[in-house]
């Protein structure tokens, strides 16, 4: 029993940590970690996982159990002062303990004294069974996420997760940088992210009139029966992917729900000051190989 709890506990630190960083060295291997993370931090995930790897491989020297062996010996500081012969006593007593039944060692017979340090530990202590169950709750649920992060294909974030996060304010998503290219009209490298701010931020709307745009994203539904083109930005992994999304207007019927589309257009300034994409083309593709912004 205190076999099969020692061979648990290894394998949910050491084990389920091995899997996750040979998962992650397997997606940077096939170019798939921008998938789950901020290409610019891939380099960290990669050299931390390594270097759990490499722990991994060595706690293979440490015995079965051995990590739960703390010592007895707590004296003053964290130093024994005691004598050898007092040491060798009550390690004797110890071991001793750990074969006397509960109802022997509390009556008193062969109790070790008390206020010795190091001795008087319940080495038979088991855990409360609500603690117990938790426990193995919880290490299967971790179990799961592991093996399914295993045998589950990388996918992107879905059209309705993006969806489920858009609070119905636009999050704003470039910098100083962002604003300042946007007040001197270069606009020529924006993605949907920086277009999501400038759109959100403009004082005025009519400097970016005109302005040519290329984009590519995904389709959700838009206010007044029109559609938005959304795109995902991460800035360290997906759980803190927000979505960026610009209205769009079309001559053509909007494409279905999550299809991405590469739109050719210009953005517009409408009367009440609101700024539009105007799409000269909506052109249907498959999703691209990140299909992130960042």
């Amino acid at each position: 029993m205190r076999k099969s709890g020692f061979i648990g506990t290894r394998w949910l630190g050491v084990g389920l940590s091995a899997c996750l960083a040979v998962v992650t060295l397997g997606l940077a291997l096939t170019g798939r970690l921008g998938l789950y993370i901020n290409p610019d931090s891939a380099w960290f995930a990669v050299s931390m996982s390594v270097l759990l790897l490499v722990g991994a491989v060595a706690s293979f020297a440490l015995p079965l159990g051995a990590e739960a062996d703390h010592g007895h010996d707590h004296g003053q500081d964290g130093h024994d002062h005691r004598s050898l012969s007092e040491r060798s006593a009550t390690r004797r007593l110890e071991r001793t303990n750990d074969l006397v039944p509960d109802h022997v060692s509390s009556s008193g017979a062969g109790a070790p004294s008390a206020g010795r340090p190091g001795v008087g530990h319940d080495h038979g202590h088991r855990p409360h069974p609500l603690a117990f169950a938790a426990t193995v709750a919880g290490g299967v649920a971790a179990s799961g996420v592991v093996v399914l992060t295993l045998v589950l294909p990388p996918a992107s974030l879905s059209t309705e997760l993006a969806m489920s996060r858009d609070v119905g304010a636009t999050p704003l998503f470039g910098g100083a940088d962002t604003i300042q290219l946007a007040s001197t009209g270069d606009t020529s490298s924006f993605g949907v992210g920086e277009w999501a701010t400038a759109f959100a931020t403009a004082t005025n709307p009519d400097a970016f009139d005109g302005d040519p745009v290329e984009l590519t994203g995904f389709v959700t539904p838009g206010p007044d029966g029109g559609f938005d083109l959304t795109r995902l930005v991460i800035t360290h992994c997906v759980i803190d992917a927000q979505p960026a999304s610009l209205p769009v207007v079309a001559a053509a019927d909007a494409p279905e729900t999550g299809q991405w589309v590469t739109i050719t257009g210009m953005v517009r300034s409408s009367s009440d000051g609101r700024l539009v994409v105007d799409a000269a083309s909506v052109d249907e593709i498959a999703e691209p190989e990140d299909p992130y912004e960042y």
